[in-house]
């Protein structure tokens, strides 16, 4: 058996198909993003603009998330001690625990160490402590949800994007005793679109499901006190389960689920991703803390934002680049090939200082590979434009189809 060929034709696999994935060498300038240095290529770092970080709103470049976490490095250091039963268990995560319980109206929260594992470990956990539960799950579900789905074991069936009439017909042809849990997510972050939260809500009381909100593409960008599309639409408190990430429009690390106490006891009791691996850092915990807090009450980074992906939007379009319909911050950019879409990332990289990555197969299906760009509030006007004009400038010198510069 020669492994290193079969490992090696892997690889060539994805160089042919246009998608091998080449992760850049950057450093964010603390206090001034969107700007941030490139070592990629380059004989020293060349300044360039962030338009890809899901760190939406720029909260880990701010003042008070960066000196709680000095804080807490210099009051009780660097790791967490272990697993929660053991040595990891903080004041710091109680205290987080209980803000994120407070900002989904929910009487309990429970940290995981990111985004995926609080999907997979809850998912195949929820699953498999249902006999006989079938899971419904959205076709465009994050692969970690997919995951935790798989390793429950337990049936599945899959309904059409967002298609609530799908859905109905799924959950009609079932057993009325059967346990079971619709699983989806909030904001779809390749697309820019919304569920239906309320309506899948409807369905949940009317076929007795519990029901499952992915909700970290929205988690700190929506809502009164950034409590996401659930908070927005007030419907949280119709959800049995809300799950979110700290690493994306709060800015630091971790993942998490809210809901009443007894499913957190029972997943904190039952999930092996939980129960066996170390803490999250009170250093990063902090940071969290300081962020949640302060987007609580404050709605001047959002609002910031979502001006800021608007005015994107309006110039990609009026420029006749393919930009796809978002109700979202996402600002995706149809590209349609992967090799097109590695070729316009490079080019605006090398040439306009502008960092944004290829979404490629299988984050999104072939065929419709794409650019997704994230302008935050710190992003100017200025910026904007700029980018648009070598968008306009690389797509005429690749000689893209005029179809492809039609606005979606």
């Amino acid at each position: 058996m020669n492994y290193k060929h079969i490992f090696s034709q892997a690889i060539d696999r994805l160089h042919e198909e246009g998608r091998y994935r080449v992760f850049i060498d950057i450093l964010r300038n603390r206090g001034s993003y969107p700007n941030a240095r490139c070592f990629h290529g380059h004989n020293g770092p060349k300044p360039i603009t962030v338009w890809c970080s899901n760190d939406y709103l720029a909260m880990g470049q701010h003042p008070k998330v960066v000196a709680a976490m000095e804080e807490a490095l210099h009051d009780v250091g660097a790791g967490s001690g272990g697993t929660r039963n053991i040595g990891g268990n903080t004041h710091y995560h109680v205290d987080l625990e209980a803000e994120l319980a407070d900002l989904h109206g929910k009487e309990g929260a429970l940290l995981f160490t990111s985004g995926y594992v609080s999907n997979e470990a809850t998912l195949s956990t929820l699953a498999k402590l249902l006999p006989g539960c079938i899971i419904f799950s959205d076709e465009l579900n994050h692969a970690s949800m997919i995951a935790g789905i798989r390793n429950s074991g337990c049936e599945k069936r899959v309904f059409r994007h967002n298609d609530v009439d799908h859905l109905r017909e799924l959950l009609a042809a079932e057993d009325p005793d059967a346990p079971k849990l619709i699983a989806f997510e909030s904001v779809y972050s390749m697309d820019g679109d919304v569920a239906p939260i309320a309506e899948i809500c409807d369905l949940a009381d009317e076929y007795n499901a519990l029901t499952y909100l992915d909700e970290v593409h929205a988690v700190g960008m929506y809502g009164a006190r950034g409590g996401g599309i659930s908070e927005r639409d007030e419907v949280a408190g119709r959800l049995t389960i809300i799950e979110g990430t700290l690493g994306k429009a709060f800015g630091v690390m971790g993942g998490y689920i809210a809901a009443d106490q007894m499913i957190i006891d029972v997943i904190r009791s039952y999930a092996p991703g939980f129960i066996f691996t170390t803490s999250l850092s009170p250093v990063l915990v902090a940071g969290v803390l300081a962020s949640v807090r302060h987007l609580k009450g404050s709605s001047e980074e959002r609002e910031g934002q979502q001006a800021s992906a608007a005015l994107l939007k309006r110039l990609m379009a009026e420029a006749g680049l393919p930009v796809m319909n978002s109700v979202t911050h996402i600002v995706p950019l149809m590209v349609g090939d992967p090799v097109k879409a590695k070729r316009i990332s490079d080019i605006l990289l090398a040439e306009y200082g502008a960092y944004v990555q290829p979404i490629n197969y299988p984050t999104v299906p072939r065929g419709t590979e794409r650019l997704r760009f994230t302008p935050g509030p710190a992003h100017s006007e200025a910026m904007m434009r700029d980018l648009v004009s070598a968008l306009v400038e690389i797509w005429d010198r690749l000689d893209l189809e005029k179809a492809e510069r039609q606005a979606a």
